[in-house]
């Protein structure tokens, strides 16, 4: 049987990427987007130009205009990078048999079985990358790889304009290339806490036995740990369905402490279920949230409403409510994931909403759907609702 053949495209420095595409003059230019300078904003993302400073995402706005006081500082334009990012998805979707959309600027495409088509994994992977620069204007990172878990590594290996391929059965050598730092899913806190045990490697590691590591790190990360060591995918990037449930969650690269910009990823997510319900003619009663922290543990919250979700604006005020009453305001968010369920048809919640005093959900509805449509057919529109509430953080 063969391995399987795993591609993870990112689109490299996406955000700045398309600020730079969309204005010339800011190519070579310290671009930052985020959060406007002074307030409670944090970066979003960030040109290479301006990585070169040690400017990162989800750093504070004020810190990043401190370390590159030259940079660009834009406050972004979502509806144009999920125009853009709708672009690239539409050219995976007719490049591979299975695409796997994770964010907003990335992807894994499931490429077992197409080199008779494509040739050599490698060759495949420069044709993809000519086909967005050539059709876009942008550049792409791949990584290949015999899971999700090695090919998301490997795309931020070659960075940016990469394109490198870990051959099965060579897995534990790339991990031990790569080290504790470069170690997808083991963050800052982690990776402390293993060096004042000595465990200063992969290699190191691997000689821990999984009960050991689950003594020191707890069940799921020692888990977690035994099996990335080994080269081994812990899973965490696998697509689940539920039944009776539209969902859409989203793993950060790097952990999030921040109200606000969970708040932003939390709309998209709101946005992302209500598109995917509209598309399936369903609506929800259920509102549900996922959260996973730093320490891998995982926690979810939901509410049954007596109304039927019409709009990504209704979802999101529930989501977020459950969010404030379930987060802390403090503890590092790894993943963050929202969804309705208890689905009904939207034609029978319609029917039902006409005898509720719900006029002014249904004229907001209305109006996704008219945006709804016009996204399909390529017009990035937006609503004016799509801003962000301030987060509080709950009082202790």
């Amino acid at each position: 049987m063969n391995p399987d053949l795993i591609f993870h495209v990112d689109m490299d420095a996406f955000y700045a990427s398309v600020e730079q595409l969309d204005n010339p003059e800011l190519k070579g230019k310290p671009v930052i987007v985020g959060g406007q300078v002074g307030e409670r904003g944090v970066v979003s993302a960030c040109s290479y130009e301006a990585r070169k400073f040690g400017v990162h995402s989800a750093m504070p706005m004020f810190q990043a205009l401190r370390l590159c006081p030259e940079g660009v500082f834009l406050s972004g334009r979502m509806k144009r990078y999920e125009e853009i990012s709708r672009c690239v998805m539409e050219i995976l979707a007719e490049f591979a048999p299975k695409v796997h959309q994770i964010s907003i600027d990335e992807a894994f495409l499931h490429m077992t079985g197409t080199q008779r088509l494509y040739g050599d994994p490698m060759d495949a992977g420069a044709a993809l990358k000519k086909i967005i620069r050539s059709q876009l204007g942008l550049t792409i990172s791949v990584g290949i790889g015999p899971s999700k878990f090695i090919a998301k590594m490997a795309s931020d290996f070659k960075k940016p304009d990469g394109l490198y391929q870990v051959h099965p059965g060579s897995e534990i050598l790339f991990i031990d290339c790569l080290g504790l730092d470069k170690l997808w899913g083991v963050g800052k806190k982690t990776r402390e806490m293993l060096r004042s045990l000595g465990l200063h490697s992969p290699k190191r590691i691997r000689e821990m036995s999984q009960p050991s590591l689950q003594r020191i790190a707890g069940e799921s990360l020692g888990a977690y740990l035994y099996n990335a060591v080994r080269g081994i995918d812990p899973g965490i990037l696998e697509e689940r369905q539920s039944a009776g449930s539209i969902s859409n969650e989203q793993t950060f690269l790097e952990d999030i402490t921040e109200g606000e910009l969970l708040c932003r990823h939390l709309l998209r997510l709101c946005h992302q279920v209500m598109f995917r319900a509209m598309d399936e003619g369903v609506t929800g009663y259920r509102v549900f949230i996922k959260i996973k922290y730093s320490t891998f543990q995982s926690t979810t919250a939901q509410m049954t409403l007596d109304r039927p979700i019409l709009h990504a604006e209704q979802l999101y005020s529930h989501a977020r409510d459950l969010l404030i009453k379930r987060w802390d305001g403090h503890a590092a968010v790894r993943l963050l994931g929202a969804g309705i369920g208890s689905l009904a048809p939207s034609q029978d919640a319609f029917q039902k909403s006409l005898f509720e005093d719900q006029e002014l959900d249904l004229k907001k509805q209305s109006v996704e759907q008219a945006v709804y449509k016009l996204r399909k057919h390529g017009k990035g529109v937006g609503k004016a609702s799509d801003l962000i509430r301030g987060f509080e953080k709950p009082s202790k």
